[in-house]
């Protein structure tokens, strides 16, 4: 298992990741799709508008305060 920081792999399986580990960006920009789907709710045309707009208020950094 190839991880980004040295050591990580040892990690115990019934304990949960350190955050410094979690990553939600993939260096690209979030889309709406992603918002909604972050969000839980299904893909429609209502939820995309609700997304863009979080994306225009928000910025790329929408989709961190959606996820935990």
């Amino acid at each position: 298992m190839s991880t980004s920081q040295p050591g990580a792999a040892r990690l115990s399986p019934d304990r949960a990741t350190p955050d410094s580990l979690l990553h939600t960006r993939t260096g690209t920009e979030v889309s709406p799709e992603d918002v909604v789907l972050a969000a839980g709710r299904d893909l429609t045309p209502r939820n995309l508008e609700w997304a863009k707009r979080k994306i225009d208020k928000e910025g790329q950094s929408a989709i961190e305060r959606l996820l935990p």
